[in-house]
């Protein structure tokens, strides 16, 4: 997989803060993954997040995307159109009275013929499903559902990268496994990069890569299985670990012969059905 975003040395640090926010990060994001990133509050989550379509930019050091320096001003609207920067709120994202007046809102500011714009908003709302519901008004739907309507009206400006920004934040169990399945879906289908900041250990079981922030660096990169298992690490990061891997080690406290990276609830339990058996 070719490399689509590129942190270079990046330092960045708000006007009101005496300590940087990202502190001399590099890193490389492959097309087609799906990375997720943890972190305390402070970490710099969001500052990475931000970073990758512009909205913030480095006071030192640079991010490519696709090619495009996101310092580039004459380039803004290209960088856009290859990032999509999805946030906590979707009601700061929704800006109509009809669900697919909200997602053809994007096509229509880029001047798209009519024609391209139904094809776009009628593709976006059937990939996140919620096309049955493209006539109601967004303010009767429930929290996942007008997250997946935010989603929609991103991929509706035809992005190669889905970046989310703790988008279950403000959802209840149900709809975070609506925004979560939308966005697997979207990467394992469709193809397409998301990079997933989230404060959910369990968010980033499905992932192919994790990265976990501290101070603005990369403490942790690795998959998730190789991350979690790593309970100690997580914790002295102020960070905790999917209850699964929590159980297993303390199973392994006690003296049970179980091995930590088995994420999900039925790998959890075959591994400690394995161990008893022997």
């Amino acid at each position: 997989m070719s490399t689509v975003i590129q942190f270079e040395n990046v330092h960045f640090k708000y006007p009101e803060d005496t300590r940087e926010s990202l502190n001399g990060l590099n890193l490389e994001i492959r097309e087609g993954s799906f990375t997720a990133v943890l972190g305390r509050n402070g970490s710099g989550k969001s500052t990475l997040a931000k970073h990758m379509n512009g909205i913030l930019v480095p006071t030192e050091g640079r991010v490519l995307v696709a090619g495009i320096d996101t310092a580039d001003e004459d380039r803004l609207l290209d960088l856009r159109r290859q990032v999509g920067l999805v946030f906590q709120n979707p009601d700061n994202q929704i800006v109509a009275n009809v669900v697919e007046d909200d997602v053809a809102f994007a096509p229509e500011n880029l001047g798209l013929p009519p024609a391209e714009i139904r094809r776009r908003v009628d593709g976006a709302l059937q990939l996140v499903g919620m096309y049955e519901l493209r006539l109601h008004a967004p303010h009767l739907l429930s929290g996942g559902q007008k997250q997946r309507v935010a989603i929609a009206g991103v991929l509706a400006m035809g992005p190669r990268v889905l970046v989310l920004d703790e988008p279950t934040a403000m959802l209840d169990p149900q709809g975070r496994r609506e925004v979560l399945t939308t966005v697997t879906r979207l990467c394992r289908e469709q193809g397409m990069t998301v990079v997933l900041v989230t404060h959910h250990m369990d968010e980033c079981v499905g992932a192919d890569r994790l990265l976990v922030l501290d101070r603005g660096q990369i403490a942790l990169d690795g998959t998730p299985a190789e991350i979690f298992s790593q309970v100690e690490r997580m914790r002295a990061l102020g960070l905790d670990v999917p209850e699964t891997t929590q159980l297993l080690y303390e199973l392994r406290q006690e003296g049970l012969d179980v091995p930590l990276d088995a994420l999900d609830v039925d790998s959890c339990a075959g591994a400690i059905a394995a161990a008893l058996k022997r």
